[in-house]
């Protein structure tokens, strides 16, 4: 056994320890109230502490996400409990480092899947602003080791936030995107529709809420999106024409004004320059200005050479496998292993999966997995794993409280068939679409 490794088992097994003074029936304890930079900042609203397991807390009963009007509970920071078991513990194979972070979207519960990597949850600390718990198309960050493949891993920390909220100024159904607060929201095939069929139910002036990935100055890349909702705005993106001495930047087509505004970045002080991915809370909008209450770094990736890092989102600035970027990151990607589509399809607008080693501020890519090449489709995969905790139909049941409908006639059932759903019964649910909050199910496997 390395030293590396002898020192992740001892980690998970304090963690374990730490879980089990008081916990109780699997249920994580709780350690601290509080939670991320953004709810300490200021965000508008803040939730109890929460002795609920992430499993029982990534999937709200509510088919649809938070609910209509919800302002969202923002700090809330818990210990998970009661890992289904999948995934890996701190002293798996791979890279082993409490500082290894991965950024992207919820794909998956049972553990929680981040980027396509399965995350063991036993014992993450979980701090979440404005929503009760994760749920598909959220996005987040996860902090602890994955393996080199980007299969495996085991978080230490979980965070997720709301990225952008506030009324629509503009819709283009044809084109599939839409407006707010000046940034352009596209969607595509991936983006999870919480409580609405698609973009025709997108209405000009109505409040909706958005989690997405910056695809660059004034754009969201929508992950998730939530129709009925209420709540102070929200505004994540680019930093651009930033005047420090006025204490102004803009992100797409609004004014931030941040004079009176809590600032806060990964290590507590945020480094304010153009480029840099930013979230703002706001007090007030008028036209075309936001005045800020807390402006907080964008799910920061740590710098710090040596970390293993994987992050997910659309290709920028590309000049070549050599130099690009992904989330503001820079990145190295020519000696990464390509695999979802030929090396030459890498361009800007080429949505990525990369993961690799930091080194003097450049990701270098081990890995890079094409997802989605704009204009082309692509498979985006959502899966469940768990037990069927409530059953009406093939067309009508629950895992983790995620709606599922297995009713279409192309789904496939592994090692069963579809007379044997039912209640209790332990099944991997995958689908690549999510309407109206029902997952739509492609496969169903069996366990």
């Amino acid at each position: 056994m390395t030293k590396t490794s002898l020192r992740d088992v001892c980690l998970a097994l304090a963690m374990g320890v730490l879980v089990s003074c008081g916990g109780g029936g699997g249920v994580g304890m709780p350690v601290a109230t509080g939670g991320s930079a953004a709810g300490a900042a200021g965000a508008p609203d803040g939730n109890a502490t929460s002795q609920q397991s992430l499993l029982d807390r990534t999937m709200s009963p509510a088919g649809g996400g938070s609910g209509p009007g919800a302002t969202g509970a923002g700090g809330g920071t818990s210990v998970a409990g009661g890992d289904d078991g999948s995934g890996v513990g701190s002293g798996g194979t791979g890279v082993s480092t409490a500082d290894a972070t991965g950024i992207g979207s919820v794909d998956g519960a049972g553990s929680i899947l981040v980027n396509g990597v399965r995350y063991n949850t036993s014992g993450a600390v979980v701090a979440l602003d404005d929503v009760p718990g994760l749920q598909l198309g959220m996005t987040a960050k996860v902090i602890g080791p994955f393996d080199t493949d980007l299969t495996t891993g085991s978080a230490m920390r979980v965070e997720s936030a709301i990225d952008l909220r506030g009324p629509v100024g503009a819709v283009d159904a044809q084109q599939a995107r839409f407006t707010i607060l000046g940034t352009t929201v596209t969607t595509d095939d991936a983006t999870v529709w919480a409580d609405a069929p698609g973009i025709a139910d997108v209405a000009t002036g109505a409040t909706l809420q958005v989690w997405g990935l910056p695809s660059g100055p004034g754009s969201l890349r929508a992950t998730r999106v939530e129709v009925h909702a209420s709540g102070t705005p929200i505004l994540s993106g680019m930093v651009q024409n930033l005047d420090a001495p006025a204490r102004r930047f803009s992100i797409g087509g609004y004014v931030i004004d941040y004079g009176q505004a809590t600032v806060r970045g990964a290590s507590g002080v945020l480094a304010f320059a153009n480029g840099v991915l930013v979230r703002v809370r706001a007090n007030a909008v008028g036209a075309g200005l936001l005045v800020a209450s807390a402006v907080d770094g964008w799910y920061p990736a740590p710098t710090a050479a040596g970390t293993p890092l994987q992050i997910a989102g659309a290709v920028t600035d590309f000049a070549g496998l050599g130099s690009l970027r992904v989330l503001g990151v820079p990145v190295d990607a020519s000696a990464a292993k390509v695999s979802g589509g030929p090396a030459r399809s890498v361009g800007n607008g080429v949505e990525v999966i990369v993961g690799g080693v930091v080194s003097s501020g450049v990701l270098q890519a081990s890995t890079l997995k094409i997802r989605l090449v704009a204009g082309t489709g692509g498979q985006p995969s959502f899966s469940l794993t768990g037990q069927i905790a409530s059953f009406t139909s093939i067309a009508d049941f629950r895992i983790r409280g995620q709606p599922i409908d297995a009713s279409g006639p192309g789904v496939s059932f592994v090692n069963g068939s579809a007379a044997n759903l039912g209640a209790q019964v332990r099944v991997m649910v995958e689908g690549n679409r999510v309407v109206n909050g029902v997952l739509i199910a492609d496969r169903v496997t069996f366990q």
